[in-house]
């Protein structure tokens, strides 16, 4: 018997990251204001680090991930798979000239994944979308905030995010 509901557990998993990084930013600003000496500039140290480290994990946590769509992603050593029953295939992070989001024939959003003449579409839907964050964070210049943007609406035409 649980005394969290399963969707307030499942939310708090999801933002963990975000409040265990504002823990560390309260110690640092506690620290900072309260404190004399090294101890006050390891303070401030730690609230750098925690601002920091609270940005990043916000964005980790509105990156939707998938679930109930069709297929699966997986990544693995810099490449993309995508396994469902059609459709499937693989990109490689190496290969790719552009990542976009783009809306499917129905209007649903999808993520494109073009390396030369190969694109690859899939669902945002698909479970185990929440591996892309870190595989599209690696790409130099990728705008997260756009992703997270057109993940969540319908996109009536392609969200471009990151080019070569």
């Amino acid at each position: 018997m649980s005394f969290i509901r399963t969707e307030a557990a499942q939310r708090l998993k999801r933002w963990r990251g975000a409040l265990a990084a504002s823990a560390v930013l309260g110690l640092g600003l506690w620290w900072g204001v309260t404190s004399l000496g090294l101890i006050k500039w390891i303070g401030w140290a730690l609230t750098a680090g925690g601002a920091a480290l609270l940005w990043a994990a916000a964005q980790r946590a509105r990156f939707i991930g998938g679930h109930g769509g069709l297929g699966v992603i997986e990544v693995d050593e810099r490449q993309v798979a995508y396994l469902a029953p059609v459709g499937g295939g693989i990109a490689s992070l190496d290969a790719l000239t552009e990542v976009a989001i783009a809306p499917d024939r129905a209007g649903l959003p999808v993520w494109r994944f073009t390396s030369g003449a190969q694109v690859l579409r899939v669902p945002v839907s698909a479970e185990g979308t929440e591996a892309l964050f870190d595989a599209l964070t690696a790409l130099p210049g990728i705008d997260i905030e756009a992703a997270i943007r057109a993940s969540r609406a319908r996109p009536d035409a392609p969200v471009v995010i990151w080019r070569r």
